[in-house]
């Protein structure tokens, strides 16, 4: 099935004394669900996943598989390793209930591009599921140009790219005119979400939409269904809200947001992460106010 609209990589929210809440998690995810969303994604980086411990994992996994389940809605898990077989190996245990592994491009040993493509062959071959391919440079170190992309997307078992490069580069606007049908390109960068989407993505997955679901799916249909100025006005409050939830490490100030707005119990994170400025919470805040959506 060819993948759109909006994915919500849930942050993983904890108690005072720093277990992980359950029950907040699950309202989360019904939460954007009745707003709008399309999918949930466990595990993404948004949630986490690094100071997680294995168990803590399993049970995150479990619960937002069931409200998925629940729901009809897609579920994808993230996942991801800069070892090949130790990430095939992951993914032969991916969760029975998910749709689509969101793996990383290797990180900090910085392979070549045909090593990135052997990479996702091998690691596509052993997983269950088709792999989303999340290409974000400046976390990984690696750049991918057009050739090597569009030889991930021949891959059978890559099922698109979660494309947050930093920007809108020729790269980006050559590949959404080139990926193959039934390759999805979501915007993985908050700030161009819009932009994407005017140049023909598939959808997005937005960490910012935690905060604004409902207005992430509002500004997706806008552009789908070619309602050009309140995509446009949707589009670029959206924009003014990511830079603001991203103007400390992400998911910090969204936490932040989220804690003030009493959905979720605490704003903690886990080391090496610290909680996020009053001052970014309260930038963020009123940025939220600005947003600018009509939503029947």
């Amino acid at each position: 099935m060819q993948l759109t609209g909006l994915h919500v990589p849930l942050i993983t929210p904890f108690n005072s004394d720093g277990t992980v809440d359950l029950p907040a998690l699950e309202r989360l995810a019904h939460d954007h669900l009745d707003d709008g969303a399309d999918g949930l994604v466990a595990l993404g980086t948004t949630g986490e996943p690094a100071t997680l411990t294995d168990a803590e994992r399993a049970v995150i996994i479990d619960r937002i598989a069931g409200v998925c389940t629940d729901r009809g809605a897609v579920l994808t898990v993230g996942a991801g390793s800069n070892a090949t077989a130790a990430c095939a190996e992951a993914l032969r245990g991916t969760h029975p209930r998910a749709d689509y592994a969101l793996v990383a491009v290797p990180h900090y040993t910085r392979p070549s591009e045909a090593g990135v493509v052997e990479h996702y062959r091998h690691i596509t071959a052993a997983s269950p599921v088709p792999v989303i391919v999340y290409d974000i440079p400046q976390r990984t170190g690696r750049t991918l140009g057009l050739p090597a992309l569009l030889d991930l997307a021949a891959i059978d078992g890559v099922a698109g790219f979660k494309h947050a490069v930093g920007g809108v580069t020729e790269t980006t606007v050559r590949l959404l005119a080139e990926v193959p049908d039934g390759v999805a390109v979501l915007a993985g960068d908050d700030a161009f979400v819009s932009a994407i989407l005017a140049l023909g993505g598939h959808g997005a997955i937005s960490a910012s939409a935690n905060v604004a679901a409902g207005e992430f799916a509002a500004l997706i249909a806008a552009w789908r269904d070619r309602r050009i100025e309140e995509a446009r006005l949707i589009g670029g409050s959206l924009a003014a809200l990511a830079s603001a939830l991203f103007s400390e490490p992400n998911p910090t100030v969204i936490k932040g947001v989220l804690a003030a707005q009493g959905r979720i119990a605490t704003p903690d994170v886990r080391l090496p992460l610290l909680p996020a400025s009053d001052t970014a919470v309260a930038d963020a805040l009123r940025a939220t106010g600005r947003v600018l959506v009509s939503v029947d």
